[in-house]
């Protein structure tokens, strides 16, 4: 691959993706590009069937001159998958399903879309993607141009749109350091955890001298309700393969890794795709754009274990050993992989190199705040009308995100607060909904941007359960070499335990706060350095939530079963649906006459509440 070559790639692909984002002048031998979601989430809701029914469909109508039809990356908007884009009227369907292809063809033949498959903005239909609100206050970086390159052709369209451009830029014009230079004055900080300066740790890396450097790629996304990572790669693989090599250029290593989750298939499909399709092109291997630098990438698989997130944990299981972090320093960037000189980013920070390569330091760092600049992809889950996944300027408020983005909480519930950087972060109420989102806001509030999970949750959710179940999850993933997360965290969740079953005392309360304390300053890793902060956070915001399970032996959401009674009351109207509901036969009455529940005899499973239409069970 030289100069020429690419700029042939990127003239031959230009006017599709022109034509998708309705720049005038590009030509394309078809009228309408139909592009159907090829995430994980759509793929899920069966998308596959509903581009394989709009190829078969516009087949037999003779449409084949007219409509074209491609797979595209993840859109966002998972709640309402499978997702249907149609350019170039920059519009969307959502919720499509196969019965719906006839008719969407049938409309694009007479020139026009159909109404119903629209979304809406609070109760209007909406014609153009770009109003919606779900996407107003977004913007894309890491997640750039995901929405218009075709799965079928990525590599030539993620060319079109200045792929690779940056690399040749690097290894032909600039020197390691002024790589460095640029990364560093634009404020990159790693998007996986800590936040840690990214130019900073490829200089450290860079003046660690040694016949042998590594790069690695940290996809091991084991947050729950996290799939930032996942979604870059299936929509943009090349943006990770490109980055790693520039990565590699500025600290002169030739070898890369990318750890990825084996529990993401089709990531890893369309990644060793893009690896292939570099190497075939010429841009990964040997003399890459006939310079002296040669770069390999390969792919690494790990089996799920959520401590491998952390970067020493992550080496030990690349070498084939026991997935156990180890003891910093030296940090990787003295001595790393097999004992050699070597940098660990995860998907979303490399996501952006590229960008800034190409649009410069300054570009970069106009955008957010003093304290974290570029933007924070986010994955948006729980109780929230709009989950998905989301990509903000940095400083964006909690408020804009729940309410203008996420559409607010469903069933007209309260909001009651959101659990930010997964199970290391922490739950950050309702009187911080106007907190902007950087790193120092959230760490001053007892959570962290983390890896970008953003768990919403309402009036019905008991934050003492809630902290339980993050607890319940570290406990898990512990791998078991240090004793205060090995035995501490067990410690903290049996008390946990003992508050939600309402055994425990106000000692209790005292020795959890205590040992969380001490879990969380002398833990080895990461991991049980801030498994404590989801309890702490609720402790800190909800601490009459606890004191009310331990003194009146009440959960005032109706979560924790052993503190919950279901009692029908007088708006009974002897329906029976209860009683039939019910799986253990506690619920016993005469028809038109009000029904009563066993105490002794109900499993509190709510059934009986869910089921009844007229209000009449009260949960207690």
């Amino acid at each position: 691959m030289d100069l020429q070559k690419l700029e042939e790639l990127k003239k031959k692909y230009l006017d599709e993706v022109n034509f998708r984002k309705n720049i005038a002048g590009a030509s394309v031998p078809y009228k309408y590009d139909i592009m159907v979601c090829g995430g994980t989430g759509c793929r899920s809701c069966k998308s596959r069937l509903v581009q394989d029914k709009l190829n078969e469909v516009i087949k037999n109508k003779g449409l084949q001159n007219e409509i074209a039809v491609h797979g595209v990356g993840c859109f966002g908007l998972c709640v309402n998958g499978p997702i249907v884009l149609i350019y170039p009227q920059d519009a969307m369907y959502v919720k499509v399903t196969v019965s719906d292809v006839d008719e969407i063809v049938d409309a694009l033949a007479r020139g026009e879309l159909v109404e119903r498959l629209l979304p809406e903005n609070d109760g209007h239909k909406v014609y153009k993607k770009v109003d919606l609100k779900f996407c107003k206050k977004q913007k894309y970086i890491a997640r750039n141009n995901a929405e218009y390159m075709s799965l079928d052709n990525i590599l030539g369209d993620y060319i079109a749109l200045e792929g690779y451009s940056a690399l040749y830029k690097v290894i032909t014009s600039m020197t390691q350091d002024d790589v460095i230079s640029l990364i560093k004055e634009s404020g990159l900080r790693g998007r996986g955890g800590a936040g840690f300066l990214t130019g900073q740790k490829w200089e450290y890396a860079r003046l660690n001298d040694a016949p042998q450097k590594y790069v690695i790629c940290n996809a091991d996304e084991g947050d729950p309700g996290a799939f930032m990572d996942r979604s870059i790669i299936e929509s943009n693989p090349h943006a990770i393969v490109e980055a790693m090599a520039i990565a590699g250029y500025a600290i002169g290593a030739s070898k890369g890794y990318v750890y990825l989750r084996a529990e993401y298939p089709l990531a890893g499909e369309r990644l060793q795709n893009a690896i292939d399709e570099a190497n075939k092109a010429g841009l990964l291997g040997k003399n890459i754009f006939g310079t002296n630098f040669d770069f390999e990438l390969e792919i690494k698989f790990g089996a799920g274990a959520f401590v491998c997130g952390e970067e020493t944990a992550l080496m030990h299981s690349i070498e084939g050993m026991r997935g156990e972090p180890s003891l910093k320093p030296p940090f990787p960037a003295e001595r790393g992989l097999y004992g050699c000189p070597t940098i660990i980013n995860n998907v979303e920070t490399l996501a952006n190199v590229a960008q800034i390569i190409n649009n410069g330091a300054s570009w970069f760092n106009s955008i957010g705040t003093e304290d974290s600049k570029g933007t924070k992809v986010f994955a948006l889950t729980g109780k929230i009308k709009n989950s998905g996944l989301i990509e903000l300027p940095m400083g964006t408020t909690i408020r804009e995100i729940i309410y203008d983005i996420g559409g607010g909480i469903p069933n007209g519930k309260e909001f009651k607060a959101v659990q930010m950087g997964g199970p290391s972060g922490g739950c950050i109420p309702a009187e911080y909904l106007d907190t902007p989102i950087d790193y120092k806001s959230l760490s001053d509030l007892g959570s962290m941007m983390g890896s970008g999970g953003m768990i919403v949750v309402d009036e019905d959710s008991c934050m003492v359960d809630l902290a339980k179940f993050f607890l319940q999850f570290t406990v898990d993933e512990s791998c078991g070499k240090c004793t205060p997360c090995r035995i501490g965290n067990k410690r903290i969740l049996e008390i946990l335990t003992k508050i939600t079953e309402g055994k425990a005392t106000m000692e209790d309360l005292d020795k959890l706060e205590d040992l969380c304390k001490y879990v969380k300053d002398d833990s080895l890793c990461g991991l049980g350095q801030t498994s404590p902060n989801p309890v702490l956070s609720t402790l800190r915001y909800f601490r009459d939530e606890y004191i009310e399970h331990i003194q009146q032996h009440k959960c005032r959401a109706g979560v924790c079963k052993a503190l919950t009674r279901y009692k029908i009351t007088d708006k009974c109207v002897g329906c029976s649906a209860c009683s039939r509901a019910c799986p253990v036969g506690a619920i016993t009455g005469e028809i038109k006459k009000q029904f009563s529940i066993n105490q002794e005899k109900c499993i509190k499973c709510g059934k009986c509440y869910n089921t009844c239409r007229f209000g009449a069970i009260a949960k207690e």
